[in-house]
């Protein structure tokens, strides 16, 4: 262990954080150390270029996350990379269940502990050394959730558990009976008791629902 590696992870968080974004855990792959950073609720929309009101086709989000993590990777002396650089693309997903901190949900989102499923995959930045992990262990909420409301509550029965009719959804959400989704976010996902403190504000879920639609 290099000096100052027990440091660098708190570091990364607090840097992080001043641009709205959370460290949502890290795993060691052979030798490297792979940390896994994204936004959970709304704080990151406050320090994002003209969202949410920008059209999603300017690509706003993915911009500004390269513009903001890109310097702060360099300045650690890691590779970073991003989900929306592909193909090939990389398996941001399978990367963050790998660090014991997320789980695949029956609607098929990752599903965190704490942020529930109101989190979202940035960046990933990719430590050429082992560095000291201390992360508790977590177990899926969904293990213990009985009535499982977010496969009951969609107005189409967009999910059944093991599959999802995304054109049966976008086909709803251009419709009057699909304001609710497009303006408070997916209904589905709004069900889910784990993470409601940091659900979206409703404009920040609307610019991706606006994303999704078109």
């Amino acid at each position: 262990m290099m000096p100052g590696d027990a440091e660098l992870l708190a570091d990364l968080r607090a840097t992080v954080a001043g641009h709205g974004l959370v460290m949502l855990g890290a795993c060691h792959d052979g030798e490297t150390t792979r940390v896994m950073i994204g936004n959970a609720g709304s704080a990151m929309v406050a320090h994002v270029p003209g969202m949410p009101d920008a059209d999603p086709a300017d690509d706003p989000v993915n911009r500004w996350t390269r513009d903001v993590m890109t310097p702060i990777a360099a300045s650690l002396g890691a590779e970073v990379v991003f989900p929306f650089d592909g193909p090939p693309w990389h398996p941001f997903v399978s990367w963050m269940t790998a660090t014991g901190q997320a789980f695949i949900s029956p609607l098929g989102l990752a599903i965190h502990p704490e942020f529930g499923l109101w989190f979202a995959l940035r960046a990933a930045l990719l430590f050429p050394t082992r560095l000291p992990l201390a992360q508790a262990e977590a177990r899926s909420p969904c293990l213990t959730c009985v009535d499982r409301p977010c496969l009951s509550t969609c107005p189409v029965s967009a999910f059944d558990g093991e599959t999802y009719a995304a054109d049966a959804c976008r086909d709803h959400l251009a419709t009057p009976r699909g304001t609710d989704c497009m303006s408070q976010g997916c209904r589905a996902r709004r069900a889910c008791p784990v993470g409601t403190a940091w659900r979206y504000h409703p404009a920040h879920a609307n610019f991706h629902m606006r994303a999704f639609a078109d």
